[in-house]
């Protein structure tokens, strides 16, 4: 593929009420691989946000009345082009994010299957009548569109993260200001421009991009006309904009930090317990907030489990994304891959075995290599902290109760694995565990289909699912007397 051809055809500036705007500045958008410089895009102000929510504000009245039936056929029409366009959207992805092709391509079919379930979901928004236990009036109960929406994404996933947040916004029938991360702003932005030619109207989708989220999206925030915000990202980030969101009392869902446990029983099946290991660490090179953090192993498989893991990370091939036989692409930046170093070195220090990898990768680019590390100290800080990369720290646990404790002993609580045969056990531990979804037997949670979402510092509220589309909906009640 001709990839400068391929950026050249991005919309670069603001994405405002369907057409692309000048910004009075730009920012350069760089290639993690080399730290090269793949094409500048604008660099949006506060005015520029407010511009974009008066095209929200705008359309919402009219996107709210449009029929759900339409709203869903816009939302099938996108998923069709996605799909068409996939090959540009997974190049443009590796580009400015790193992960090798066929996992941006199935981010790609990942992300257009959102747009496919809230497509279907649009035409079942209802509410419910019934009559007054008295007898004397009827309640009617509506659900209607909360109204104009921003959306934060992250530069993880750079198409998924906004697909659920725009699906069901689509579906309905509320307007958004999508913010997404200077990291990654490009293909957020091929896709808003993809949508438009899917018959999107004018104005329902706006994107700002922008080196300073925080001072271009708070005069949003503050804003009356806004109604909504979702946010995906750091649990620190999340706080401060729940905080500012109190002044509007806006409806708030936040996808937040994880540190996710992955549990390996004792009566478990080993070689699919590593294999479901190397889905959940290595997925998106390890840079997902449901990527297993800590992996917890009953002492009397830990050798076993430990070895065949290593051998599996240790023979990875890393490199450019868009190198033929590539397995690991590079960290998102600098600070990023640093950030994982010290994280091992801490380890280290207090006593861990590195089994394979161990630091980042010599030359250009932000790439560090797969890392196993064994007998890790309790108080090591991988331990506590989201790593966000290609390292899997190990430690042993002795019984079920021990093992609960161990996967419960953290403020987060987005998602946990759990590997066992024993039935009795997943119901048991599924139960007991303090996250918002649990993965048995599987390294991979994710489905449009199911409601994604954490509890205590991973946040609250639900993207996907049947759930999702509540999110974007008010309960209005109407009284009826007879």
């Amino acid at each position: 593929m001709d990839t400068n051809a391929l950026l050249k055809s991005v919309p670069t500036g603001l994405w405002i009420g369907g057409e692309e705007r000048e910004a009075s500045s730009t920012f350069d958008v760089l290639d993690p691989s080399d730290d090269s410089v793949l094409i500048s895009v604008g660099n949006a102000t506060a005015d520029d946000a407010i511009a974009a929510l008066d095209a929200a504000a705008a359309a919402q009245a009219d996107w709210a009345a449009t029929a759900p039936r339409k709203r869903g056929e816009v939302l099938r029409a996108v998923f069709e082009k996605i799909t068409e366009r996939a090959e540009d959207l997974a190049t443009l992805m590796t580009l400015e994010m790193g992960k090798v092709l066929r996992e941006s391509m199935g981010e790609v079919t990942y992300g257009a299957e959102f747009f496919r379930w809230f497509a279907e979901e649009a035409v079942r928004i209802h509410g419910r009548y019934s009559v007054a236990p008295n007898g004397a009036s009827r309640l009617l109960t509506l659900k209607q569109p909360v109204g104009p929406t921003l959306m934060i994404t992250p530069w993880n996933f750079p198409l998924a993260m906004g697909t659920r947040k725009i699906g069901p916004a689509v579906a309905a029938g509320c307007t958004m200001v999508v913010k997404p991360a200077h990291e990654t702003p490009l293909t957020m932005l091929l896709l808003a421009q993809v949508m438009q030619e899917s018959g999107l109207p004018d104005g329902v989708l706006n994107v700002v991009t922008t080196m300073h989220s925080g001072a271009v999206c708070e005069p949003v925030i503050r804003d009356e006309r806004l109604r909504k915000l979702t946010f995906t990202g750091s649990t620190a980030v999340g706080k401060k904009l729940v905080e500012q969101s109190a002044e509007q009392l806006l409806r708030v869902s936040m996808e937040l930090g994880g540190n996710a446990p992955f549990l390996v029983f004792e009566d478990a099946d080993v070689d699919a317990a590593v294999d479901g290991a190397m889905l959940a660490k290595m997925r998106n090179i390890g840079e997902a907030c449901t990527a297993a953090n800590r992996f917890f192993v009953h002492e009397s498989l830990v050798e076993e489990f430990s070895t065949k893991l290593a051998a599996r990370m240790g023979a990875l091939v890393v490199g450019k994304g868009t190198k033929k036989g590539v397995d690991v692409g590079p960290l998102i930046t600098a600070k990023a891959r640093d950030g994982v170093d010290e994280l091992v070195k801490d380890a280290v220090g207090k006593g861990a075995t590195v089994l394979t990898g161990g630091g980042p990768v010599p030359g250009r680019g932000w790439f560090y290599q797969p890392t196993v590390l064994t007998d890790v100290a309790a108080d090591s800080r991988c331990l506590r902290e989201e790593i966000f990369g290609p390292v899997a720290p190990i430690a042993t646990f002795t019984d079920d109760a021990d093992a609960v404790a161990k996967a419960n002993g953290t403020e987060y609580g987005l998602v946990g694995y759990v590997y066992t045969n024993d039935q009795t056990r997943v119901i048991r531990v599924a139960e007991a565990m303090e996250f918002g979804m649990i993965g048995v037997n599987t390294g991979i949670v994710s489905n449009p289909a199911a409601p994604f979402g954490g509890v205590k510092q991973s946040g609250f509220g639900r993207e996907g699912g049947f759930e999702g589309i509540d999110e974007y909906l008010e309960t209005k009640y109407v009284g009826i007397a007879l």
